[in-house]
């Protein structure tokens, strides 16, 4: 069945360079040889229908028009051994804890900045995300990310590195749950047989991080009140707001459904108001409080920040996180690990070059087609070059981007990104990968094991964002010992 199948020159997660399996993949790789064509094609339209009934969408926006789709998915999974595993959480662990000293470090003393590791300007002028609004407060346990979700891609040797932190509302974890689940009824033969991280009571571990933020004014003795905050059901990620409320037993509110009264905040029930001690929010900075940010924001509550600065709220994940995982401050992630943890960091950054710096700029700018440019202020794979996929015109009309605005935009290397097999339109082709690993953070930190591998389904694409075309796959991480819970 692999035949046509070509592995050279990028890392495939299956096989070797010799089209065998990996150790790892072995037993998964023998039971896929026992399915005939049928078979195969019957598992991929479970897996589709499986996704269809459950109503698991989310919502691309092109000219202005939502559409929602089902989330694409392949049910050939991404096996971690537990070797691999164990060096993805410590460097997830340490990684997260780096940049949460950093933002407790920016809206406190400053003292990274006071010593040069970090230059000043690139945190108090980011126009988007350092907010000065929040300098200054205590938050529970010090701690801005409750949930990181951070994101790591292969190099054509195999190694591991972070290509984005997402420390604001990371998005996709219930996709992860879904995924295990789908998988479950695709392949119940080998789950029954062999030994996978379970995720059972992860959501457990994240309910747990939540109500561990208890604001330090909250009655000891008393059990904190938590709702999720979402921007409603027109939002692309709403699916993921539903599932996280529902499995967590959290209250899913909209602005409209609190108020602040004396700096504390409540919800409108039919019995009255109830006082609120955390929001686990899922809508921006900018619109979640009129009075303290954009002033024509419906989707907030006024009065929100003023409640937060005293004390009276905890706000998950914190306000003015995005300066730390800004794309041009993510170069510098590396310095943080030392200056703050002693350490070197356990999984590198990918080359990144600021434009800034006029040096670095000259040199990109002779080599476009060779690069990866992005927006720092972008997401999704948006504002976007991938120079040796590119035209002429698209490498000149991002030189002109790059001449105005060099501070809007970083350049990394074209990575041979890993690929890992996907079975669609009744064949098997390589596709690439990458992770995203969700790091839950409370009174102690937790990393889910496996977390979401996105695939680039359209053949020979490297991005795999779901607004692109990109798809899910499940992550299996193998148990050292024992059976599969």
């Amino acid at each position: 069945m692999f035949k046509p199948y070509k592995t050279e020159p990028f890392f495939d997660e299956m096989l070797d360079s010799n089209g065998l399996p990996r150790e790892h993949y072995e037993a998964f790789h023998q039971m896929l040889q026992q399915f005939s064509d049928e078979e195969l094609k019957e598992k991929h339209e479970t897996a589709q229908l499986s996704f269809l009934r459950q109503g698991i969408t989310f919502t691309v926006y092109s000219d202005n028009v939502g559409i929602e789709r089902t989330m694409p998915f392949d049910f050939i999974p991404v096996i971690i051994p537990p070797k691999e595993w164990s060096k993805i959480e410590q460097g997830m662990i340490q990684r997260t804890e780096a940049l949460n000293q950093f933002l407790e470090d920016i809206y406190g003393d400053q003292q990274i900045l006071q010593e040069g590791i970090i230059p000043r300007e690139l945190v108090e002028q980011n126009p988007y995300y350092y907010h000065h609004q929040v300098k200054g407060i205590d938050i529970p346990l010090k701690n801005h990310i409750f949930l990181a979700g951070i994101d790591l891609i292969r190099d054509e040797s195999g190694e591991y590195h972070v290509l984005e932190d997402n420390l604001r509302n990371p998005s996709g974890i219930s996709y992860v749950f879904q995924n295990r689940y789908v998988m479950r009824q695709v392949y119940p033969e080998f789950f029954n047989k062999h030994s996978i991280h379970s995720l059972e009571h992860q959501l457990s571990y994240l309910h747990e991080a939540v109500l561990s933020h208890a604001p330090n004014t909250m009655k000891k003795g008393t059990e904190p009140t938590a709702v999720l905050l979402t921007p409603g059901m027109f939002n692309s990620a709403y699916y993921d707001h539903v599932f996280l409320a529902q499995q967590m037993n959290l209250q899913l509110v909209e602005g409209r459904d609190l108020e602040v009264r004396d700096h504390v905040v409540y919800m409108k029930t039919i019995k009255g108001l109830t006082r609120v001690d955390i929001i686990y929010r899922r809508i921006d900075d900018d619109f979640l409080d009129p009075k303290a940010f954009r002033e024509d924001s419906t989707l907030g509550v006024p009065g929100l920040l003023q409640a937060y600065r005293r004390g009276n709220v905890a706000i998950l994940n914190g306000i003015g996180n995005g300066v730390a995982d800004d794309k041009a401050m993510y170069a510098y992630v590396p310095d943080m690990i030392r200056y703050y943890l002693k350490e070197e960091p356990i999984i590198p950054n990918v080359t990144t070059y600021r434009l800034q710096d006029p040096e670095q700029r000259k040199w990109v700018l002779e080599r476009l087609d060779q690069l990866v440019v992005k927006n720092v202020g972008a997401s999704g794979g948006y504002d976007m070059l991938i120079g040796p996929h590119a035209s002429a015109e698209e490498i000149e009309i991002f030189r002109k981007k790059i001449i105005s605005e060099p501070h809007q935009y970083i350049a990394q290397p074209t990575i041979k990104l890993s690929r890992a097999p996907a079975f669609q339109d009744n064949r098997f082709y390589p596709c690439h990968v990458d992770l995203r690993v969700y790091v839950m953070r409370g009174k102690e930190t937790h990393v889910l094991p496996g977390g979401l591998s996105r695939v680039a389904l359209k053949d020979g694409s490297l991005v795999v964002n779901s607004s692109q075309g990109g798809g899910g796959k499940d992550t299996w991480v193998i148990r050292s010992g024992g059976s599969d819970a």
